[in-house]
């Protein structure tokens, strides 16, 4: 597998400082990629798809062994109520398998992007690449900036 596709190439485009991560391209979860990139998990975040109750789905990052908090994001974002979709769903709304959904390899597509505020703490963060197989460190202030993101309190243990 190379490690080049349309989120490196974006990155490079935008003079981002990146390293990309090969893992296997099977599907696996964040925890599982904190463990062979050999980080501490709290630095891999995982990209979950939430649903409102109208409009486009929202992208929220939260660290891998957390949980997404539809109730602390639907407060966050001003919405009654948010849903968790089906692993079906959210590769229908993103176009993206899951396991490689990446806010990265959607931007301009009209998603709304929170990063857990966590990731401020961190100076870079794990996320994935726009494929399964591929990981990208980087700084979380680097990748709001890019994806237009905004940072809160949006989960909790799991």
């Amino acid at each position: 597998m190379t490690l080049t596709n349309n989120v490196t190439r974006f990155l490079d485009s935008r003079k981002i400082k990146y390293v990309a991560y090969e893992l296997p391209v099977e599907k696996i979860g964040a925890t599982e990629a904190a463990q062979i990139l050999d980080v501490p998990q709290e630095r891999v975040f995982k990209t979950i798809v939430i649903r409102r109750e109208k409009g486009k789905p929202v992208l929220a990052l939260i660290p891998a062994p957390r949980s997404a908090d539809l109730k602390a994001l639907a407060n966050f974002l001003g919405e009654k109520k948010m849903h968790l979709p089906t692993e079906r769903e959210a590769e229908q709304m993103t176009g993206l398998q899951a396991g490689g959904i990446s806010p990265l390899a959607l931007v301009n597509k009209g998603f709304q992007v929170v990063v857990d505020s966590s990731a401020e703490s961190f100076e870079t963060i794990y996320i994935s690449g726009g494929q399964r197989g591929l990981n990208v460190q980087l700084d979380p202030r680097d990748l709001a900036k890019l994806v237009n993101a905004r940072f809160g309190a949006i989960s909790r243990e799991a």
